[in-house]
């Protein structure tokens, strides 16, 4: 270790050699100081002997050298270094002037006020002016800046000349033993003093916040990378800005300061070196939204209550409950108006994820679900800043769209439409930009709705080409079947009876007898024939759907299907309008449901309800049989029926326990016509 030291030492160029000389000697010069604090007698020791500067002197030359050692031609670390060792400067002239006064010298006492106020403004025009408006990348926002900059020069100088060329106070009221002199006073500066202290430190505050404002600039016009290196200074010096006036009104929060001001070059180290490591997004956006729900809150409650205590006068329980209501209904709303605000501002427009969620909305409206679902994945890889977004789709067509790419371990997050899961959302590793894990988690609660509502199209485009295939290969194949059955049977037979025909017709005049008999045949075979063509038209629909209506025939259905057993038949609501694909269905499924009954059921009594309803019709086919078993597994009759209940968009649900029947039901959606919605 002490081989490698030596190392970096003798490669070191005069600059870092400099830089490393101030980061040593400025701590030295500070300890030494509170040594001679220390030792001063308690006459003349000040009421306050550490300050900001003290803190300065230690951290900010260390953190400068550091980074000129990695940056040599930063010059935001030579301003750390010059300005670290100013403070260490005044603070040492401070004590060192006390030290003699303390010793009777109070002549050197006098004249050690001018390095003290020397340090001071170069320690305060380097760290609170020039360094926030070079920050993060040593260059000014813009020349208009330029203003500030000479009105903090001004503003530091004119306090300085006051200190430095002022007259002593007198003697009465003086808090130590001797008046310190001052061989450099200017007596007709005397009338002007207070003029000039009051004009030096609003100058001063005045350049400190536009200082800090220039940050805020800069972050409003940069991209979510440079904001988020610029968040890093902009927390420090507006932090310290804020424990500065506090400080100022109340001195029991000096230490406040003063420890804001030691982690303050910390944070400009951050924003040059390791911006991309540490969460200040998460850090500026809680502290920005606290303090704006804290102001704002407090002020609806206050003001509430004192609007309620002149209402309601004489009740001061009342006012105060009154002003809590009124400023607990403010803070969730207001919670919300900031966070958006404040991510708005770290993020740009990828920051407000309502602004995400309209643009996935018009992506999505502008093209087919499975161009949807690519531009779901963009959005949610650019809203989240990772390097892949992938999303898969449970039975979906495409089932798997990636952007980017996700890795071998990516977080999964689960896609829900409506309690049904229809997918999932894998989120690939951090990217450059990496945004903090807050920000990604309110993303990903305003997105994967949208996300889910895709996912589930995608399914729903995926089930309805699955359907019209199956629709074109039934229709196929049913096509199929009436040829072969016209073909190879009825067109046989038909084919037979004109042979039949001739061959009659050639024997009518030699043998009457066998054209008789042979016209008897094709009697018979007519008959056949006809039976055959009922066949094939009960195939295609139950002929008593077209004779009878759906009620009489499903009441005709349940006389005659299953013998031995009675067959209540309940018919609600009027079915003489319905579908005619509802009326076979229905018809098909009573009838695959009481085959059941009778062949499997050993039932005494069974019951078919039929009830329509404005845009329901319900079927329900019971039995007092030995009901289902307690392993059931479905056959080719209870698939068909619920096949034929899912083509129309209804449900089927077979249940029953032993010994207690079994229940068949099915309720099927119908499209309410124009007159039923106006009756």
């Amino acid at each position: 270790m002490s081989g490698q030291l030596a190392d970096d030492i003798g490669k070191a160029t005069p600059a870092r050699l400099v830089a490393m000389i101030m980061a040593a000697v400025s701590p030295v010069l500070g300890v030494a100081s509170w040594l001679v604090w220390a030792g001063l007698p308690a006459e003349w020791t000040p009421e306050l002997t550490a300050s900001p500067q003290s803190a300065v002197a230690l951290t900010f030359p260390a953190v400068g050298a550091f980074l000129i050692v990695h940056r040599p031609r930063l010059n935001m670390a030579w301003l750390m270094c010059v300005g670290g060792l100013a403070a260490a400067v005044s603070d040492l002239s401070d004590a060192l002037m006390f030290r003699a006064a303390a010793a009777g010298d109070l002549a050197l006492a006098g004249w050690m006020r001018l390095p003290s106020g020397l340090g001071w403004a170069v320690c305060g025009l380097t760290l609170t002016m020039l360094l926030p408006l070079y920050s993060p990348d040593g260059r000014l926002p813009s020349p208009r800046w330029r203003p500030a900059l000479l009105l903090g020069c001004a503003a530091i100088t004119l306090t300085f000349v006051r200190s430095t060329f002022r007259e002593p106070p007198p003697a009465a009221g003086y808090p130590f033993p001797e008046v310190i002199p001052n061989p450099l006073a200017v007596p007709a500066l005397t009338p002007h003093l207070d003029t000039l202290w009051a004009i030096g430190w609003t100058g001063i505050y005045v350049a400190m916040a536009l200082a800090a404002l220039s940050l805020a600039v800069r972050m409003r016009g940069a991209d979510p990378v440079l904001r988020r290196q610029i968040g890093w200074p902009l927390l420090a010096f507006v932090g310290y800005i804020v424990f500065l006036v506090v400080a100022a009104v109340t001195e029991e929060l000096l230490w406040a300061a003063i420890v804001w001001a030691a982690a303050i070059p910390f944070a400009v180290a951050f924003s040059v070196m390791r911006y991309r490591l540490y969460g200040i997004d998460t850090v500026i956006s809680r502290a920005f939204v606290a303090a704006g729900v804290v102001a704002v809150v407090s002020a609806v409650y206050f003001g509430a209550g004192a609007l309620s205590s002149l209402v309601v006068s004489g009740y001061g329980q009342v006012a105060g409950v009154a002003a809590a209501l009124f400023a607990g209904a403010f803070f969730q709303p207001l919670r919300r108006l900031l966070q958006r605000a404040v991510d708005r501002l770290l993020y740009g427009s990828v920051g407000d994820p309502a602004l995400l969620a309209e643009r996935l909305t018009q992506a999505v409206r502008r093209g087919d679900p499975a161009n949807a679902l690519t531009a779901v994945v963009g959005v949610l890889r650019d809203g989240l800043a990772v390097e892949g977004v992938a999303v898969e789709v449970a039975d979906g067509e495409p089932r798997y769209v990636e952007s980017g790419r996700v890795g071998d371990a990516p977080r999964e997050v689960p896609l829900t439409w409506h309690g049904e899961r229809v997918g999932r959302l894998l989120v690939g590793p951090p990217g450059p930009r990496r945004f903090p894990a807050a920000h990604n988690e309110r993303v990903l609660a305003t997105l994967t709705p949208y996300a889910a509502d895709v996912a589930h199209a995608v399914r729903m485009a995926a089930d309805l080409q699955r359907s019209r295939e199956r629709i074109l290969t039934t229709r196929e194949e049913e096509r199929r079947r009436l040829r072969r059955d016209l073909h190879d049977g009825l067109g046989q037979t038909l084919s037979a009876m004109a042979m039949t025909i001739n061959m009659a017709r050639l024997s009518l005049a030699d043998s009457p007898e066998t054209a008789d008999e042979l016209l008897r045949e094709l009697h018979t075979g007519m008959a056949a024939v006809t039976g055959d063509i009922r066949e094939l038209v009960y195939g295609l629909r139950p002929p008593a759907l077209d004779d009878l209506g759906l009620a009489r025939a499903v009441r005709d259905l349940a006389e005659r299907s299953s013998p031995g057993i009675t067959v209540e038949t309940e018919v609600e609501g009027d079915l003489s309008r319905l579908p005619a694909a509802v009326e076979v269905a229905v018809y098909r499924i009573v009838q695959e449901a009481l085959t059941n009954v009778r062949k499997h059921a050993a039932a005494s009594t069974a019951r078919v309800v039929l009830q329509r309803e404005r845009s329901v019709l319900r079927v329900l086919v019971s039995d007092d049989g030995k009901g289902l078993p307690e392993s059931v597994r479905s056959g080719v009759g209870l698939g068909s029926m619920r096949e034929r209940a899912a083509e129309l968009g209804g449900i089927c649900v077979v249940s029953g326990e032993p010994g207690v029947g079994t229940r068949v039901e099915v309720m099927f959606p119908l499209l309410t016509a124009p007159s039923e919605a106006l009756a």
